[in-house]
This record gives structure tokens, C-alpha cells and sequence, in this order.
């Protein structure tokens, strides 16, 4: 089976397909870096023990990805906190998620409905 052909990245070298350069690997690492700087905390913003308990607990329920039927990574708000905050805790309010499904599609949606950065 022939494999996709090696790309050149822009600081010149040679990057077989599906591998990411060490020039970007350092990009990602350093806006990682400039973005968790001035990230509070878990705990600070709402994600303390409270919510690692029940997380805990709805995985074992929900291990896999409504989405996908993949094994579940995270546990989603369906209404996001920032729009109904006292339902932070509640179960029915939580699903589970893979990562790729909570890191895209769900962010993006929530971008679409409810106007959020």
C-alpha cells in the first residue's frame, strides 16, 4: 500500500507524512506555554474535587463517546457553565465525549449557539 509522500516544512527540512517537524513541535509547546501562563486554575474555575468525583463517576457510567462510540475521555456540560452555572454539578446536564469530539465539534458548536470565544 503506497504511503503519502514526504512534506517540506517552512524552516527547510524533510518531514515524513503524518509527522510533525521539531520546529513544530516547539511552536505548539511554546503557545501552549503563553497561553496556560495566565490560565487559572481547575479549581478556580469551578472544576475542584466536587467535580472530579462526579466526572469519575460518570465515566465509569458512560465510558464511550455519545458521538462516536469511542472510548470517552471527557465529560461535557451540554448547557456549558458560562450559560447555566447552577447546573455545574447536575448529571443530567453532563455526557460523555472522546477527545476529538470535545475539543472540536462541541467547542465549535457552543461557538455557534451560544456566541462564545
Amino acid at each position: 500500500m503506497p504511503s503519502r509522500a514526504p512534506h517540506i516544512c517552512g524552516c527547510g527540512h524533510v518531514v515524513p507524512s503524518g509527522v510533525k517537524c521539531p520546529c513544530q513541535i516547539k511552536r505548539d509547546a511554546e503557545r501552549k506555554a503563553r497561553f496556560d501562563k495566565d490560565r487559572p486554575s481547575a479549581s478556580e474555575r469551578g472544576l475542584g474535587a466536587d467535580w472530579r468525583k462526579l466526572r469519575a463517576r460518570h465515566i465509569r457510567k458512560h465510558p464511550f463517546c455519545v458521538i462516536c462510540g469511542a472510548p470517552a475521555t471527557d465529560v461535557d456540560h451540554i448547557i456549558p457553565r458560562r450559560v447555566a452555572p447552577e447546573r455545574r454539578l447536575d448529571p443530567t446536564n453532563l455526557q460523555s465525549l472522546c477527545k476529538k469530539h470535545h475539543s472540536g465539534a462541541k467547542q465549535r458548536e457552543e461557538r455557534r449557539k451560544y456566541g462564545m470565544n
